[in-house]
């Protein structure tokens, strides 16, 4: 989720800046508070954009590769307001520790820690009470809770992965060289030429349909590296459930990483 300005068109007679582009981040000031403002030379870029990213927590600027820092850096003290709201409007972060609440597959779930308990390793509790929420018990030394929560997110997302992509990808006789998981803040899931297919292991907090999803999403790339009309024709008969999926993603997407 991005908060967007209006944006301004740039001249294309401005020098060229020099090979390679300045791309140091840009510090504005509003009420006391500075702002540092991620800046990004786009060649497609006609005008300067500004934008307030959720996943990141922080601002772009995007600029024309002909546009000079000077003028980026008077556009971005101009909106320095808008700025400063947008960013105070965000999510907060959630930090994952004992007590806490984390989704896993779409569902609520409390950290509960217990310093007894024989096993350390994360375990799935069902919920106590049809009124409570289920747990996650984690065992060990309380400094070490959120570590251990996020290795057991992490082998949960391998897990289910795993499975949806195998089932894919022999649905369309297709094999797989690798599959590996990232923290990708701009894309869930990719796929290269070679067949390694990598996905967010933030996936496996969100509903099992949209995991399963984006699974089938990076395995229709097998068959058709583009996103033409065939290859959403692909991914449609592999997860029926595209659509909804899709508009999850858009509305709650972005929230996933907040956690952590």
């Amino acid at each position: 989720m991005m908060a967007r300005i209006a944006t301004v068109p740039v001249s294309t007679a401005l020098p060229k800046p020099p090979r390679g582009g300045a791309r140091a981040p840009l510090t504005v000031v509003h009420a006391g508070v500075t702002y540092r403002i991620a800046v990004k030379r786009v060649a497609s870029a006609r005008r300067f954009t500004l934008r307030v990213r959720t996943a990141t927590q922080d601002a772009v600027l995007t600029m024309p590769p002909r546009a000079s820092l000077k003028t980026a850096l008077s556009f971005a003290e101009r909106h320095a307001e808008w700025i400063g709201l947008r960013l105070s409007q965000l999510p907060a972060p959630r930090p994952i520790a004992a007590g806490a609440r984390v989704p896993m597959r779409g569902v609520e779930h409390r950290v509960a820690h217990d310093p007894a308990a024989l096993r350390r390793q994360p375990v799935v509790l069902p919920a106590p009470e049809a009124s409570a929420e289920p747990r996650i018990r984690v065992g060990g030394r309380a400094e070490h809770v959120g570590a251990a929560v996020l290795g057991f997110l992490r082998r949960e997302a391998q897990r289910d992965l795993t499975e949806a992509v195998r089932r894919h990808a022999a649905a369309v006789g297709k094999s797989i060289a690798r599959i590996s998981l990232r923290d990708t803040r701009s894309r869930w899931g990719s796929c290269s030429s070679r067949g390694t297919l990598s996905f967010s292991w933030r996936l496996i907090m969100a509903p099992p349909a949209v995991l399963d999803y984006l699974a089938a999403h990076e395995v229709a790339h097998l068959v058709h590296m583009d996103h033409s009309a065939a290859f959403w024709a692909v991914v449609r008969r592999l997860a029926p459930q595209t659509d909804e999926a899709e508009a999850w993603l858009k509305r709650h997407g972005p929230e996933l990483h907040r956690y952590g």
